[in-house]
């Protein structure tokens, strides 16, 4: 559905009756969708061109679409390694299949782990990226499928710890800043869709404790460094931060 939502092609027609179920009960998700692409494009191109990252783990990377990470940080820096971590063994063969780098650039690899064993994740990324260099770590609207803050600061912090200094943190979910987007998310849960948490602003900036957030700090993702001077704010917030 999120594949849908966002303009891809890689959806079958259950899933897109399915994504219009559920918009029809919760509107706001499908602009969320649409809007999380062009923030993740946004923050590549940042890390890429300006912070010269050239590593990359996306967690929760979910069915590959237009302009996936590697895609646009390559058409950067072609030598950018990304490793994508996703917990559904289809997502991965459907990266497999689609997300093929040129021999010239640098590797693509898939991981199938659930971001709750970082461990894991970690071990796994040691074989495709450099841990002595800087390396960005997102989580592009995931963490609201674990209902625990605590938890999330906990599997966020484990990342980072591992982190060289001078790597990313980038990390948005949906937030409770407005009454309609509580209610949609409410319905969506009572119509037996999978319970996503809406957490404060605040929240989750709890998530980024002892890294530098990057100009313009936590924000509408629609508004972090905006390519659209016309664009609105809306119940999604992310931000990007270094570590010292």
């Amino acid at each position: 559905m999120w594949n849908y939502w966002m303009g891809g092609k890689d959806n079958f027609q259950a899933d897109r009756v399915a994504g219009d179920a559920v918009a029809g009960v919760y509107p706001e998700i499908a602009v969320m969708a649409r809007q999380s692409r062009r923030f993740l494009i946004r923050v590549v191109r940042h890390l890429v061109a300006e912070a010269g990252i050239r590593q990359f783990i996306d967690v929760g990377t979910g069915l590959p679409t237009m302009q996936n990470t590697h895609e646009v940080a390559q058409e950067i820096a072609p030598e950018t390694r990304v490793l994508y971590v996703d917990n559904d063994p289809m997502v991965l063969v459907h990266a497999r299949a689609l997300l093929v780098g040129s021999a010239s650039n640098g590797p693509i690899a898939y991981v199938e782990s659930d971001y709750h064993d970082p461990d894991r994740i970690l071990a796994e990324a040691a074989q495709t990226l450099d841990f002595q260099q800087p390396i960005a770590v997102m989580f592009m609207g995931v963490m609201g499928y674990e209902p625990d803050l605590d938890v999330v600061r906990s599997i966020v912090g484990r990342m980072m710890d591992r982190a060289a200094s001078g790597s990313y943190l980038v990390l948005w979910d949906g937030t409770d800043t407005s009454t309609s987007v509580v209610q949609g998310a409410a319905k969506l849960a009572d119509s037996g869709g999978v319970p996503y948490v809406l957490r404060s602003p605040e929240q989750l900036a709890a998530c980024f404790e002892g890294l530098a957030m990057v100009a313009p700090g936590m924000a509408p993702i629609t508004l972090w460094r905006p390519d659209d001077p016309d664009a609105e704010r809306i119940d999604a917030y992310g931000a990007v931060a270094r570590k010292p």
